[in-house]
């Protein structure tokens, strides 16, 4: 989005906000579907950015949700309930049950434990349906199951009556680079699906995999996308097994889209180091691998600056801990109070991911620009020092 945009923005609504551009999304959605082969699906995780929903539903396949309030804003959305993937480490009974009541034609469940999958089955079995289930196989941590059970599971399906158990979910980790480390991971799934075939004489139908596919966040960052995309789909063109495979990328559908605008609000120089102070901070922004400001994300400053390796600047929130730096030794040229920071690639966890209740900072605005170039506020800056208050009894 151009300087003159963003301006304009900050004339009219409070910093800092958040601004997701959804021109911009579409369009990386065309750009993925473009280098993949065109039989994937997609699915995007809810977490990464709930406010990307609705402009979502027509041009994903999946949607993945990991707890009862995602649920709740999927339902209060009228999202279709068909491209649901109920997931999560922790499933509560009666938000299976509230889930079920509301449709029966639910995507998928996922089954992370055998508590979960009993769980599912009695709630499939009472209500005279087969619930569609992804057993999760896990890569090594608190998530999914192992692989021994996981064989255990297909191989007695017929003690589940009321599952579908109709393929695998596997999730590796995040920012993954190495192209060799994906490739056996297509490939030892691909194993694993065959051996589960013909040891519990069915046939899997789905698997969904999250490859962990990296966002460049920080100045000298390199990844070779097109060369990323393209191993990535020659592994899948590879696998022997007629599968539904659906990608979950909701970090890299989502970041490009997305915009932090912080303002500065003081300068100073403090024992020979410059420091421009913003209204925002680590609460609101959090890039993966942001510690400390030991590494500078990609950000604008509006009015633009002359870089120069005369002055450096430690760019820093308005929190009270001497965490909350933004960017370090930030080369430019007499930063002021009313200049803007603009930081990019903020349209995936960012928002969500940071620890906004802490100094009952407000929340920022969210603001939404469409295709059309309107810019709609879909959330206002809400207060949360209520969320803070001790609620006494009265006397």
């Amino acid at each position: 989005m151009n300087t003159e945009r963003i301006s304009a923005l900050c004339a009219g609504y409070p910093t800092p906000f958040y601004l997701f551009d959804i021109h911009v999304l579409q369009q990386r959605i065309q750009t993925l579907r473009a280098r993949l082969p065109k039989e994937i699906s997609l699915c995007y995780a809810m977490k990464a950015n709930p406010f990307l929903l609705p402009f979502l539903s027509d041009i994903v396949d999946r949607f993945e949700v990991c707890s009862e309030g995602e649920l709740q804003i999927f339902h209060n959305l009228h999202m279709p309930w068909s491209k649901l993937v109920v997931s999560g480490v922790v499933k509560n009974p009666q938000a299976m049950e509230t889930v079920l009541c509301q449709s029966s034609d639910i995507g998928a469940y996922t089954v992370e434990s055998r508590s979960q999958l009993m769980m599912l089955d009695k709630l499939g079995q009472r209500h005279g349906v087969r619930l569609p289930v992804l057993l999760r196989l896990s890569s090594g941590n608190q998530f999914g199951l192992d692989e021994k059970e996981l064989r255990t599971i297909f191989c007695d399906h017929a003690r589940y009556p009321g599952l579908d158990l109709c393929g695998i979910q596997y999730f590796s980790g995040t920012q993954k680079t190495s192209l060799r480390r994906l490739q056996r991971e297509l490939q030892r799934l691909d194993d694993l699906i065959s051996d589960l075939n013909a040891a519990s004489k069915i046939t899997l139908r789905e698997l969904e995999f999250g490859p962990g596919m990296p966002v460049a966040y920080f100045i000298g960052e390199h990844f070779d996308e097109e060369a990323y995309l393209h191993q990535l789909s020659e592994s899948l063109k590879a696998m022997n097994n007629d599968l539904r495979i659906t990608l979950e990328l909701g970090r890299s559908l989502a970041a490009n889209c997305g915009s932090y605008v912080s303002r500065i609000v003081e300068t100073k120089t403090t024992a020979g180091q410059n420091y421009a102070l913003l209204d925002g901070g680590i609460h609101q922004l959090v890039y993966y691998g942001h510690a400390m400001a030991m590494k500078q994300p990609f950000c604008q400053l509006i009015p633009q600056r002359t870089r120069t390796d005369d002055q450096h600047w430690n760019l820093c929130g308005s929190l009270c801990t001497i965490n909350d730096i933004l960017v370090k030794q930030l080369p430019a040229q007499d930063l002021q109070a009313g200049d803007l920071v603009v930081f990019h690639n903020a349209g995936a966890y960012c928002m969500t991911e940071g620890m906004s209740l802490f100094l009952s900072h407000d929340l920022p605005l969210v603001l939404i620009q469409t295709p059309q170039g309107s810019v709609l506020p879909v959330r206002p800056a809400a207060a949360t020092w209520p969320l803070n208050l001790p609620m006494l009894p009265t006397k």
